[in-house]
């Protein structure tokens, strides 16, 4: 933990993220320490026993209202009331969704309570981080799986009345609490789920370097050296993550801190959200009464696998890809979405419409690229067959059909996930060389 907060740990989850939340970290793309919103995240065990203190420590309020639903009251949310005794108001919500209706429903909910501590994972800190964001109260999360990043994150994923899978601008948690014993007792498949929204680093980051020196889009590596040393070491505790062995649980909520702690860094959610998360937000916005229950890390990791095969695939190519000419048909966009998220789907289609001379422009411009990128993006991959072996050793799924998806609703968001955001992939790469359909066809 860092300085500001008394109560630390001595076995060495906590170095590297003290060293980034403190400031003594130093980025090394600009040689300046870094700055992030983040103060207080400890990793370790027993830390519901604890609440009291840490709460006091990094968010003193007159009330606290703890907000779960029965499941993460079950693992934590009970005990930390417990523990709070007069000062908490426990909150158990009735299968939330993180969506505005139920953000101005917890508002209303807890307009008596000073403060909020979020007990659960993504659905509940979404909605307790968006919504003290909004009216400007303080909040803190003790975690209970270690199935996403978003602990560590300043923005929240809420589906607007639309429909629509968004990330919003939010605020820090004033405290993160990550119990590795709670975390490994949490539904296997959440485990996995974790495991799979980490492997989307190597897809991420080859989109966007390569949106980088195809658009000049920004790029930073920071995010990825914070990940370098723990990514190695958890891949080699799959097994363990399958077996919810304290160690291997614990270097997952490590490996996810940091990627949460460098996106941070940058201010920017591109270093672990590209074609992979396209995919698993166009299926979470639109599949409607399709979908299937799966969890965003599920639905990250099965699209990492794709897109990591699709990747490989493109940077097989000896010679540069050419694209045709992208125009947006938007008779067929107004057709086919709701109402409240054409526009802004036809937006994010838009920014990446290329007419004939910007064609031009783009195939020039990879064809003198070519051999340059290919040896830069190479050695980011991970090899796709081994990351699937490493979900399933983890208690994940690597395809569609070993999370419950039908093919129909997976097909139809590789296609048309390209149209909800204006990141360029190689999703839309492929799309624009013709060779999209074909790839799906034979490999997925």
């Amino acid at each position: 933990m860092s300085q500001s907060v008394p109560i630390g740990m001595s076995n060495g989850w906590n170095d590297l993220i003290d060293e980034v939340t403190s400031g003594r970290w130093l980025d090394p793309d600009t040689g300046r320490a870094v700055d992030v919103p983040f103060r207080n995240i400890l990793i370790g065990d027993g830390l519901a026993d604890q609440a009291s203190d840490l709460l006091d420590a990094v968010m003193p309020a007159s009330n606290y209202g703890v907000v779960c639903d029965a499941a993460t009251a079950a693992a934590m949310g009970d005990r930390i009331a417990k523990v709070l005794g007069s000062k908490a108001r426990l909150f158990i919500l009735d299968h939330p969704h993180a969506d505005e209706g139920q953000v101005a429903a917890l508002q209303a909910l807890t307009a008596g309570v000073e403060s909020l501590v979020a007990v659960g994972s993504g659905t509940i800190n979404d909605l307790c981080k968006y919504a003290t964001y909004l009216d400007g109260r303080a909040y803190s999360v003790f975690a209970t799986a270690p199935s996403m990043n978003g602990y560590t994150s300043s923005t929240a994923s809420i589906t607007l009345h639309s429909g629509l899978k968004t990330t919003q601008k939010a605020h820090a948690a004033k405290g993160v609490f990550i119990d590795i014993g709670v975390s490994a007792a949490a539904p296997q498949y959440l485990i996995g789920a974790g495991l799979g929204d980490s492997l989307c680093r190597p897809t991420a980051q080859i989109d966007w370097y390569f949106s980088h020196r195809m658009f000049s889009t920004r790029y930073a590596t920071s995010p990825y050296v914070l990940q370098e040393a723990d990514e190695a070491e958890l891949l080699t505790r799959t097994a363990g993550l399958g077996r919810r062995d304290h160690d291997a649980i614990g270097y997952l909520q490590r490996l996810m801190t940091l990627a949460g702690l460098g996106i941070a860094v940058v201010g920017m959610s591109h270093p672990g959200s590209m074609g992979e998360h396209q995919i698993s937000h166009w299926i979470d916005s639109f599949a409607g009464k399709r979908h299937p229950g799966t969890v965003h890390g599920q639905q990250v990791g099965v699209a990492s696998v794709t897109m990591a095969r699709l990747q490989a695939r493109v940077l097989s190519m000896e010679s540069a890809p050419r694209v045709k000419p992208y125009i947006p048909d938007e008779a067929d966009i107004r057709a086919s979405y709701p109402a409240p998220a054409v526009e802004d789907c036809l937006a994010a289609c838009r920014a990446k419409a290329m007419d004939t001379d910007a064609t031009a422009r783009f195939n020039d411009k990879l064809e003198r690229l070519w051999p340059e990128l290919r040896s830069a993006l190479s050695p980011m991959a991970l090899n796709p067959d081994d990351m699937a072996v490493h979900l399933r050793a983890a208690g994940g799924g690597a395809t569609y059909e070993e999370i419950g998806m039908e093919r129909d609703l997976y097909v139809e968001a590789l296609i048309r996930c390209r149209e909800m955001r204006d990141r360029y992939s190689m999703l839309d790469l492929a799309a624009d060389m013709g060779i999209l359909e074909d790839f799906i066809e034979e490999a997925v």
